[in-house]
């Protein structure tokens, strides 16, 4: 796998534009709740039995000290209830901490024993069933997230573990035997954590699994497929896809040549069809690099890819619109000529019906294609076929559209096909406007022909009134 670093991507901002969006009009927002999904029936306080530091004991017996406090981590508290066992809760953090440290440049210390401890030890505290959600309409989008109350201790799990992993003497020889499939789909069903620190931990933990374990990938590649699958046909609700996509972009990145059948099907099948979810805003800049990769590693991609949005292109959602007219654009930089050229007509009819939009900025969105240089070269080399499918959609604009923004980024692109194809051009302006004349003349003749009708129906009516004879 290429590049073990993950890099932090962040969502476009896109204007909330669309009228007919589910929730246009909200509560005002809630403040931050906590929840946890730790409970345990109300008996006797915890009591952890002190154990001394492990820098203050001799350095053949710190293994076994280690063990005893990694056994001592497995004790779960109820952090719901504020009051209760706060001695041994600072205990059990500072131990820890203390944990984190000692793993981090320690020597020596991982020896076969400690391995099924430390799995033990993270898995007790991780793996858990998630609290609801306070809202059954959770809209991640608008609403504020439930964060895990037990994030104190949570937290420091997450970082002793990925510390473990990324350990010089980690061997991924003796840990397989404890990280294996069973522990991999109880982490990915923790990527639909509300609490978005919660996420970020467990993208950098799978992608470290996923690059020291071979013998787990095509198992974690189906496991996230199943999640997607499930994500778009099912339940619409899920609430770690972009950290999952994340992790993808850089396991993508480092797919062999030429691609297996199953890489292409997963693009066909699952990463095109996630372009359909409403909450698509979530994730789509992750998405997008997903679709870029895959192209870069395999330019005969292209064309299913491009008909496949084409095929989900919005019909209602202006602002869905505008992010598949982005991605378009990034597909677009990287595209080869000789693949440019199989999809254009498709391409550039769906493009005309955006230039044509009532709605500003998906208008807008479409123009600034013209202010691409790559974009502008292909359109240039292909004006003869992509001209004649733009030019009724420009011209009409630049005489009726109601924005003046948009009028001069039509005036611009109009003006470089002229520069770019001017006997063409001339040939489609006088079609357009004899066009235009024959149009306005039948309109002139339908007009004339229902005045008659009308003036033949009121004739009739005072005959049969008797007003004038028959």
């Amino acid at each position: 796998i290429k590049g073990e670093g993950l890099s932090a991507t962040t969502t476009p901002s896109v204007d909330k534009v669309d009228g007919f969006s589910r929730k246009s009009v909200r509560k005002a927002k809630q403040k931050r709740s906590q929840s946890s999904s730790q409970f345990r029936s109300q008996g006797k306080p915890i009591e952890l039995t002190p154990l001394p530091l492990l820098k203050d004991v001799p350095a053949p017996e710190q293994a076994e000290l280690f063990l005893r406090k990694l056994q001592q981590c497995c004790t779960v508290f109820d952090f719901m209830d504020t009051l209760s066992d706060l001695k041994m809760k600072e205990y059990k953090r500072s131990t820890l901490n203390e944990l984190v440290d000692y793993v981090t440049v320690s020597r020596g210390y991982l020896t076969e024993q400690a391995y099924p401890e430390v799995v033990k030890m993270v898995s007790y505290n991780i793996f858990r069933t998630l609290p609801p959600s306070d809202s059954n309409e959770f809209d991640p989008e608008e609403d504020e997230p439930t964060l895990e109350a037990s994030w104190p201790h949570l937290q420091l799990v997450y970082e002793f573990f990925i510390r473990f992993l990324e350990s010089q003497e980690f061997q991924p020889s003796i840990a397989k035997k404890y990280i294996d499939q069973k522990f991999v789909l109880q982490l990915l069903e923790l990527f639909d954590s509300e609490d978005p620190r919660e996420r970020d931990y467990l993208k950098t933990v799978l992608h470290r699994i996923y690059g020291k374990f071979l013998g787990l990938r095509a198992f974690i590649r189906k496991q996230i497929n199943n999640i997607f699958l499930r994500f778009v046909y099912e339940t619409e609700h899920f609430n770690g896809v972009a950290e999952l996509l994340e992790i993808l972009g850089s396991i993508i990145n480092g797919f062999a040549l030429p691609l297996k059948a199953e890489h292409k099907q997963f693009l066909v099948k699952v990463l095109i069809p996630l372009h359909t979810v409403r909450s698509l805003s979530l994730f789509h800049a992750q998405l997008a690099y997903c679709i870029v990769q895959f192209l870069e590693k395999d330019p005969a991609l292209t064309e299913p890819v491009i008909r496949g949005l084409l095929k989900f292109w919005p019909k209602t959602c202006s602002q869905k619109e505008v992010m598949f007219l982005g991605e378009l654009e990034e597909i677009l930089d990287v595209i080869e000529p000789t693949q440019f050229v199989k999809i254009q007509e498709p391409l550039f009819k769906q493009i005309s019906r955006c230039v044509s939009s009532p709605h500003f900025q998906v208008a807008e969105r479409a123009l600034y294609y013209w202010n691409n240089e790559y974009i502008m070269s292909l359109i240039e080399e292909n004006s003869s076929v992509i001209l004649p499918i733009m030019f009724a959609s420009l011209y009409r604009i630049s005489k009726e559209h109601w924005n003046p923004a948009i009028v001069a980024l039509v005036y611009n692109v109009l003006k470089a096909f002229m520069e770019m194809n001017s006997t063409l051009f001339d040939e489609l302006t006088a079609t357009y406007k004899s066009d235009r004349q024959r149009e306005k003349k039948k309109e002139k003749e339908r007009e004339e022909l229902w005045k008659k009708l009308e003036d033949l129906e009121l004739k009739r009516g005072l005959r049969n009134d008797g007003i004038i004879p028959t």
